[in-house]
């Protein structure tokens, strides 16, 4: 039988759809439910439900593949609606191990006070920001330093992720068939005395990036929704990550469709 978890976020809909599922699981002759050590997670909400259920499951996210019920607007890792779970539940039945699989972000944290590093994966995307004031930061690309960045911050994220944060601070959107990563800036201040690039890097899978904040400063990390630490950091690589996040591919939307539905909406042929 296979194992299945289910993880809801506490609005009403998305608790009836989660007791909806749990009830047609347990009439189930090759479904079983196991929060504890899953083959498929199933994610009732929005995107960052599914945020939320890929951190929970971090531990075994190269056992797991995950399916996203979306109970709300349309969104990129959700592929089935609220009123679907009969459809779900019959694929989830006939399940021949079918996936499509996407890049994740490899973040190494070093920090000042010499403790031992931190280690995280990201599914959408990393910032780095100020608490106050302006970010200032060397920023090195395959160990040979590019720029020193000073503005709000930065956001490097992953393809599947180039839609969500990244998009809304000028990024680029990259198809997830590509392994690569994206650095954008965040407010740069760009005038005679400072000067960045100003435009989104692509970052190829050989290469990686090393971002040095100045010291002194008091920046704040992410992880997806997560802040990392509060301790002082010395150093932060970012390369993508050899282990990909799988999710269970019984239909198929385009990339492109995808973006088209939420960022453009229905087109007339």
């Amino acid at each position: 039988m296979m194992r299945v978890a289910i993880y809801s976020n506490l609005v009403q809909l998305s608790n009836n759809v989660a007791e909806r599922l749990k009830a047609e699981i347990d009439q189930s002759e090759k479904l079983v439910l196991d929060s504890l050590n899953p083959e498929i997670v199933i994610s009732v909400g929005g995107d960052g439900t599914l945020l939320s259920a890929f951190h929970h499951y971090a531990d075994i996210s190269d056992r797991i593949r995950l399916v996203g019920i979306h109970t709300g607007h349309l969104g990129f890792y959700t592929d089935w609606r609220d009123y679907e779970v009969d459809e779900l539940i019959a694929s989830l039945e006939n399940d021949n191990g079918q996936s499509e699989t996407y890049p994740l972000l490899d973040i190494t944290i070093n920090y000042r006070d010499g403790g031992s590093a931190d280690h995280a994966l990201a599914l959408n995307e990393s910032t780095i920001k100020q608490v106050s004031g302006t970010l200032t930061a060397d920023v090195y690309i395959k160990d040979q330093k590019f720029e020193s960045f000073r503005g709000d911050g930065l956001c490097i994220s992953t393809p599947s992720g180039s839609t969500a944060y990244n998009k809304s601070v000028g990024g680029a959107i990259i198809n997830p068939a590509l392994n690569a990563l994206q650095i954008s800036e965040i407010s740069s201040i760009n005038n005679r005395v400072f000067r960045t690039l100003g435009s989104p890097i692509i970052i190829p899978p050989e290469e990686w990036v090393r971002i040095v904040p100045e010291e002194g400063g008091q920046p704040v990390l992410t992880c997806d929704q997560q802040v990392i630490s509060g301790r002082p950091i010395k150093t932060i690589e970012y390369r993508i990550a050899k282990q990909r996040v799988a999710f269970a591919q019984y239909r198929h939307t385009h990339f492109w469709q995808r973006v088209s539905n939420s960022f453009i909406g229905v087109q007339d042929d």
